[in-house]
């Protein structure tokens, strides 16, 4: 059985050159063309409503319509027909045009014989099938990535509801302005889905724990791993846990050591946990692999790196029985422990340098009077006035703690 037939409508309105084309379509093998012809555009648009054409053949001067008004019209109604434009030699820009706007080719009248009109009319028919299955291609990957930005979302909103929406008060019950610890928070992810998290949460009526951590990597998977972290903390600091750094991130180690066997994928994770306890006058800390928490002293106007002289250890995921130290330092009222992100101050500038952890050691030094809330404003600001961004290139994420007494 042979091909089928193609079928074209022809739309030109000279008998002559009608009765030529088809005759220049039979020259070759029979029954691969089956033509059918028309002289108005009207006609033609009347026709196609009815009948399914593979190809148009279209003349663009008829008596009902002219020029790239005849192409347009009939291209607007069936653009998913291919159309080549017929044209004489004075009327070749106006093909070239109608080209450019849709049309698959364009052919001179009288400078074409049955080869080049085959082939014409085979390139065009391929040509807008390409087309076609670009475009549904092109409006399934919409489809897709409308779903999957709708998933990012919920993600996204997620997330954000894994932070801290309330801190809590010491000892429990007492207005925020008479609690014995404050808390300031800030995250500012620079993805959709960022890889940082931090979690406030009671241990005592004297007893804050608090964490900041740095997932590798940005999106889905980080933003999971951040849930599952959260989920740990939670069973790690129910009543009676939490009260050794050391041992909690200990404890975190070892369940996502267990998640990344079992998963098959290396896990990276970067912590710091301090303990702020008011009972005993001390902030009780543990670092895997992340920077040192900041100690504004603001009664010797001073700030420090906590566990600057000690060696912290690796990051969480990485060696299942690692263990963790715990360190500890005096507080006195109106101390304030900053934990954070490498995102802060791994800032680039223009120049291709790096903001630098002495820079921002310096910049909380400056500015170690304000509250916390303004000192976290001021820091951020320094650093994009540095980068000369207003959204950085990486996570960020800070939070405070800050002693109104102790005892």
């Amino acid at each position: 059985m042979g091909e089928k037939a193609i079928r074209i409508l022809l739309v030109e309105d000279e008998v002559d050159d009608a009765r030529l084309m088809q005759l220049t379509l039979n020259e070759g093998a029979r029954d691969q063309f089956d033509l059918t012809h028309v002289e108005r555009l009207d006609a033609a648009l009347k026709t196609l409503k009815e009948q399914a054409f593979d190809l148009v053949l279209l003349d663009l001067s008829l008596p009902d319509c002219c020029g790239l008004d005849t192409f347009f019209k009939l291209h607007n109604q069936t653009p998913s027909t291919p159309v080549v434009v017929l044209t004489g030699l004075d009327d070749e820009k106006t093909a070239i045009a109608a080209a450019k706007g849709g049309a698959q080719d364009y052919l001179v009248k009288g400078q074409f014989n049955r080869n080049l009109l085959a082939r014409a009319i085979r390139y065009a028919i391929e040509r807008k099938r390409a087309e076609v299955e670009l475009a549904n291609y092109a409006h399934q990957m919409r489809l897709r990535n409308e779903l999957m930005q709708a998933d990012l979302d919920l993600a996204r909103e997620v997330q954000m509801a894994l932070l801290p929406q309330q801190f809590p008060v010491f000892p429990h019950g007492v207005a925020p302005e008479d609690s014995a610890l404050t808390f300031c928070g800030r995250y500012e992810p620079a993805t959709w889905l960022g890889g940082d998290y931090y979690d406030v949460f009671a241990l005592s009526d004297s007893a804050a724990g608090v964490l900041v951590c740095d997932v590798m990597g940005h999106g889905v998977r980080a933003g999971l791993l951040t849930a599952i972290i959260r989920a740990l903390m939670e069973e790690l600091t129910a009543p009676g846990g939490g009260a050794d750094p050391g041992r909690l991130l200990t404890e975190i180690n070892r369940g996502l050591s267990v998640i990344s066997k079992q998963a098959g994928t290396a896990l990276f994770v970067t912590a710091s946990y301090l303990v702020a306890d008011v009972a005993r006058g001390q902030f009780r800390y543990a670092i895997a692999g992340h920077p040192n928490p900041l100690h504004v002293r603001r009664h010797l106007n001073t700030v420090e790196r906590l566990g600057q002289d000690t060696e912290p250890g690796p990051a969480l995921g990485v060696f299942g029985d690692a263990v963790f130290k715990t360190f500890e330092q005096p507080m006195a009222p109106s101390d304030l422990a900053i934990l954070f992100t490498d995102g802060l101050f791994q800032a680039e500038g223009p120049d291709g340098g790096i903001y630098g952890a002495n820079r921002l050691l310096e910049a909380a030094q400056k500015h170690l009077s304000l509250p916390a809330n303004g000192l976290f404003d001021a820091l951020l600001a320094e650093v994009r006035q540095y980068s000369h961004q207003r959204q950085l290139t990486n996570d960020v994420c800070l939070v405070g703690v800050e002693v109104a007494r102790i005892g």
